[in-house]
């Protein structure tokens, strides 16, 4: 999926502020890192040396984290409904639909409350994580003081914060912005490899790139790129893996970081500012993903309940199933 490929991108385009300030923590997580390898078992026990992050690593540990929460792999799994049942069994099997889509949050007005003033609490409603995703900190400066709980590796305070004056809490939107295409893949006369597209044949992104494995000797593959993304199944025929077979299924996979350049690192340190609702729900409008509800609240009595993220605008087929590639949308 060209995450890590895709984060340095999405950091190349952070306004100069937030890039220094991811940069900083970075630098911090360098100068620890060593010191904090040496204590934890599962290095020792891998016989492994941590590496220096990279200036765009925490964006890579946020889209790692979360690229299996939009739907792709359910899409796959209807696929497979399909191949052995029939396409017209595979809607059957669907848990929920665009009307009861949500995790379970609660957002109460201090109307509602004893106190007299409003409640928020957030299910993120994740997958079962070892070691968890989650780590309550508190983060003070001059210019903030909040509590919450970080993501280990990312900047901020992403889901769950609580700033003195407003508080936010997150639930999944379980909003489908992913696609899935089937692509009709050729290898040229060059070595090089083209796609099937609405326009006809052109010529798309390859590359090859080295992989270590552990015990082996080093593997070989090919990276390919189609305008709709990059292919997470498959090979082009005639490529490194000689066991591709020409009639193998070639699968891309579309996602919103990857086609803007955006992954909405520039709102963590919005969040971090914010006094009321109104400061929240401004900072949000440029949350990417994952598509979160978000309930939030302040002393004055404000509250918020909203959704943030980018979803694309594209037809129902979508949402379902791996639609072909060279059909127009």
């Amino acid at each position: 999926a060209r995450l890590a490929d895709t984060a340095r991108r999405c950091f190349d385009r952070l306004v100069p502020e937030t890039a220094a300030w991811v940069g900083a923590y970075v630098d911090g997580v360098n100068e620890g890192l060593a010191e904090g390898a040496a204590q934890a078992p599962e290095f020792a026990a891998a016989g492994l040396a941590p590496g220096r992050w990279e200036p765009w690593t925490p964006l890579g540990v946020w889209l790692s984290t979360h690229i299996l929460f939009a739907g792709f792999p359910t899409k796959l799994w209807r696929e497979e409904v399909a191949r052995r049942l029939g396409d017209d069994r595979a809607t059957l099997f669907a848990t929920d639909g665009p009307g009861t889509s949500g995790s379970n949050g609660w957002l109460l007005t201090g109307a509602r409350t004893t106190t007299g003033a409003p409640v928020v609490a957030g299910d993120p409603h994740r997958f079962i994580e070892d070691p968890g995703v989650y780590q309550q900190i508190r983060l003070a400066c001059p210019e903030f003081d909040v509590v919450g709980l970080a993501v280990p590796g990312v900047p901020g305070i992403a889901h769950f914060g609580h700033a003195g004056g407003v508080a936010w809490a997150i639930t999944n939107a379980m909003a489908d912005y992913q696609d899935l295409y089937r692509e009709q893949v050729r290898r040229t006369a060059d070595g090089g490899a083209e796609a099937l597209g609405p326009d006809g044949w052109y010529r798309v992104h390859a590359h090859t790139e080295t992989v270590e494995v552990a015990g082996g000797e080093p593997e070989t593959v090919e990276i390919v790129e189609t305008d709709r993304g990059p292919v997470i199944i498959g090979d082009v025929p005639g490529g490194p893996d000689t066991d591709a077979a020409p009639d193998a299924p070639v699968i891309s996979l579309r996602y919103p970081p990857r086609v803007t350049g955006d992954l909405g690192f520039d709102v963590l340190p919005a969040l971090l500012r914010a006094r009321t609702v109104a400061d929240l729900d401004t900072a949000l409008d440029g949350w990417v993903e994952p598509v979160n509800v978000v309930l939030a609240a302040d002393t004055t009595g404000a509250t918020l309940h909203r959704v943030a993220g980018h979803v694309p605008v594209r037809p129902y087929e979508n949402r379902l199933r791996v639609v072909p590639a060279h059909v127009p949308a």
